[in-house]
């Protein structure tokens, strides 16, 4: 039966023609009966720091949580996926979920009884810790420094840790998924993420100059600056 599902799962994901990012979320968030694994939340994270990726992923969160009743674990585990991604994804993840907390706070009476076990006690306990969590700024800029913290301690660990058969390992974090050559595991989202603020800024800058080609005429002196930045990015694209 859970071979059916999984094949059922690939045909529904080629279907409705999901992204890579979109599979992966809905992966981690099945109704397996085993959490998401830290390696592939970790992957996620990263994927949240990438303008669009972060749209795909946060989409497919958001689904997930509006389910109910058999589906219970889609919910749950969208809360623990989403637990993680606000302490260690991107700021944009945290103004998201902030902007849509109501969508959370109603998880706080889930209701779901299977086999005579409460099953939507798990779904209200999370439910409760996110909103505590996102109505604390103070606890949250904690909670998020402290994984940044835990992350420095043991990057060198895990990137260059030897395994017992004397290969270098792999090694995952808060940050960047490093392969066993210490090159990135997905080209797709290492290219896409920025590596500083000032690239991520600057795919932002991108963003809202092609998004000011849709909402008609408008002043080229307010979209040159914009603009500006996207040459400039081009330009540092063609010099790598």
């Amino acid at each position: 039966m859970p071979k059916l599902l999984k094949i059922r799962r690939r045909v529904k994901n080629v279907a409705l023609k999901y992204t890579n990012a979109q599979v992966k979320v809905r992966e981690i968030t099945s109704n397996d009966p085993w959490g998401p694994t830290t390696a592939l939340m970790s992957e996620i994270a990263d994927m949240t720091y990438a303008l669009i990726l972060f749209d795909e992923v946060m989409s497919i969160i958001w689904k997930r949580l509006n389910d109910h009743g058999k589906n219970w674990r889609h919910v749950y585990k969208s809360m623990v996926l989403l637990d993680y991604l606000i302490k260690c994804g991107s700021e944009r993840v945290v103004k998201q979920c902030k902007e849509k907390i109501s969508s959370i706070e109603i998880l706080k009476d889930f209701q779901h009884i299977e086999e005579n076990r409460d099953q939507g006690l798990n779904v209200r306990t999370k439910a409760n810790q996110l909103v505590a969590l996102l109505t604390d700024d103070e606890k949250l800029k904690s909670e998020r420094a402290r994984f940044i913290l835990t992350r420095r301690r043991f990057m060198h660990i895990e990137t260059f840790g030897i395994s017992s058969d004397g290969t270098r390992r792999a090694g995952t974090s808060c940050g960047r998924t490093i392969d066993s050559n210490g090159g990135p595991v997905d080209p797709e989202f290492e290219e896409a993420r920025p590596s500083s603020l000032g690239e991520e800024e600057m795919q932002l800058q991108i963003a809202l100059a092609l998004s000011k080609d849709g909402d008609g005429p408008v002043e080229f002196e307010e979209v040159r600056p914009y603009w500006a930045s996207l040459f400039l990015f081009i330009c540092q694209l063609l010099t790598k």
